[in-house]
Formats: C-alpha cells, structure tokens, sequence
C-alpha cells in the first residue's frame, strides 16, 4: 500500500520503501533519510537566481560563500524529488521521519472486515 507524503514521494508499506511518484521506482528503505537514495545535484546562487534587471550593479542571488542550492532527484526518472538551501558544508537535512510502525498499525485497523456480519 503506498501513501503519498509529498508531491514527489510515496511511502509504500509493505516493502518499507520510498517511492518516487512519477516513475513509482523505489529510492531506498523507509526507515532511511529518502535524499540518500536520491541523485544530487549542488548548484550556485546565481544559476538559480537570474538577474531581474540586465547589468544591474547589484544581484538578487545569496552570496554563494554562504548558501549552495541542494536538488534532489529520482536516479530513475529525473524528477525532482526536492531542494534545499544549505550552507556550504552543511549536512544533508533529514526533514521527513515518520513512525512506520504506527502508520502500519493504523492502516491495517483500517482494511479489517467489518464486524457488523452477514444477513
């Protein structure tokens, strides 16, 4: 049973696995951060933020010396699964950790039978 978490990725329970949900490939177990199965991408400021006004003295991007834009995508099918603003040397952050346990208890009560019986 797969439950969507975001846009981008799928929790599918009975394989404990992320998912990508364009391609349906599976990324890496749940119980892991989902970005270490993702392929990764560190881009700088200024290819994300173009200038707004052509040879302006000034730039609109972050000064690269303190902020790197992480991507992440699906090593399947490309699709972006994420991105983030990091500082450089910063750690990858783990920003989704849910309890798989629970969530299996919850929706196995769900998918029971009815106890109302048969006519």
């Amino acid at each position: 049973m797969k439950i969507r978490i975001t846009e981008a990725l799928d929790l599918d329970l009975e394989i404990d696995m992320w998912c990508c949900t364009r391609c349906g490939s599976e990324l890496i177990g749940a119980r892991e951060n989902y970005k270490k199965g993702c392929r990764v991408r560190e881009r700088m400021p200024d290819e994300i933020h173009q200038p707004l006004i052509e040879n302006a003295p000034f730039s609109f991007a972050p000064d690269p010396e303190w902020c790197r834009i992480i991507e992440f995508y699906c090593p399947q099918c490309g699709f972006m699964i994420e991105n983030q603003y990091l500082t450089p040397g910063h750690p990858i952050t783990h920003d989704i950790e849910l309890d798989i346990d629970v969530m299996k208890e919850r929706f196995k009560a769900k998918s029971k039978p009815s106890d109302l019986g048969t006519i």
